[in-house]
């Protein structure tokens, strides 16, 4: 007489441990904010506040840059859009006092004495 036994629960079990993910945001809280949109936002104020700067020293420079970073956060799909517009609209203020300066002046420099 033979013994057989038939699997019980147990046996028909398969561990999974050769199928864990080594995907390293899978650990990661789903809830928390990823990294590409707070680099966005960031982009949006850095955008914003060089836009800002530019109206008052280095348009010729901050006025490009604020420009550009704007429309990096646009792309990206930032929280903080009105900000990243706001960057915009003064980055491109920036060149236009920057084209007032030269045509009135004839130099990209401020001077305020006569």
């Amino acid at each position: 007489m033979a013994l057989t036994s038939t699997p019980g629960p147990r046996a028909s079990r398969v561990t999974h441990a050769s199928r864990v993910s080594h995907d390293p945001h899978a650990s990661r809280d789903p809830r928390a904010p990823r990294a590409s949109s707070r680099e966005a936002d960031g982009l949006a104020v850095a955008s914003f506040v060089l836009g800002l700067l530019g109206l008052l020293v280095m348009n010729i420079l901050l006025g490009p840059a604020a420009i550009v970073m704007a429309c990096l956060a646009l792309a990206r799909s930032t929280a903080r859009r009105g900000r990243a517009l706001l960057g915009l609209a003064l980055g491109v203020a920036d060149l236009v006092v920057l084209a007032v300066l030269v045509t009135v002046n004839g130099t990209v420099s401020w001077s305020f004495g006569g």
